[in-house]
């Protein structure tokens, strides 16, 4: 396994409590859309055994022409040990990445893609909207649906609607508002759905989108291949 130490050139306050880190690239790192990585602090690997309390899985929200990693995280006033020690971080502070990895990546089948994520999930989903709007071809249009409560949404200069790339992107605040949406997107039983949130969040989707008729195949989630029949098991109960 190859640990690639980079460090820290930009801090971005994206929204309160939510925080973008804007890592150099490392020679010979690479990475697409939809990716995730292992993001550790310093001193993660000192001990004979690693050290997890100083490792998180994160998305990476750039893509390679952006010339810089981001990681964009929620962090609240009352948060972990890893988050306490993320938040003290500043520019040119060295952090690691490893054990980098697409589950979502875009699939290119004429189909229409939909993007359903809750708050800070959203981030995944910026790098596969650029790619799309770099290259459309084989995507017959793409929906971008994203709920926050707290309504301070993220990147809205590019999850705003595009008509000309057949780009539609919406913001919600509540669940009622947001599952009824899900439900008239699923009236296109051929398209693809990509879920991003909290494990809950997901297998809410999950069983709305089956309900509609969807099937797990229709499903993207950012899990791993293995860990997928624990959340598209059709006997899902919430």
């Amino acid at each position: 396994m190859q640990i690639y130490w980079t460090k820290i050139n930009k801090i971005i306050e994206e929204a309160p409590e939510i925080k973008t880190y804007m890592l150099d690239c490392p020679e010979g790192f690479t990475w697409e859309e939809g990716s995730h990585t292992h993001f550790a602090l310093e001193g993660f690997n000192a001990g004979d055994k690693p050290n997890r309390s100083l490792i998180r899985h994160m998305s990476i929200t750039t893509l390679p022409y952006e010339n810089s990693i981001g990681i964009t995280t929620r962090i609240r006033e009352q948060c972990s040990e890893f988050k306490t020690l993320l938040q003290n971080l500043e520019v040119g502070n060295e952090v690691a990445i490893f054990k980098t990895h697409s589950n979502v990546p875009l699939k290119r089948e004429d189909k229409n893609v939909y993007l359903l994520s809750s708050g800070v999930g959203l981030a995944t989903f910026r790098p596969l909207v650029l790619d799309y709007f770099e290259r459309g071809n084989n995507v017959n249009q793409m929906h971008s649906l994203n709920i926050d409560s707290s309504k301070d949404f993220l990147f809205t200069h590019i999850f705003e609607s595009v008509p000309d790339k057949k780009f539609t992107s919406q913001f919600v605040d509540n669940r009622k508002d947001y599952y009824q949406e899900v439900r008239n997107l699923a009236t296109d039983k051929n398209g693809l759905f990509y879920v991003v949130g909290s494990d809950e969040f997901l297998m809410q989707n999950i069983e709305v989108l089956n309900e509609q008729g969807i099937n797990s195949e229709q499903i993207m989630l950012d899990k791993h291949e293995q860990e997928r029949p624990a959340f598209l098991s059709l006997d899902l109960s919430i």
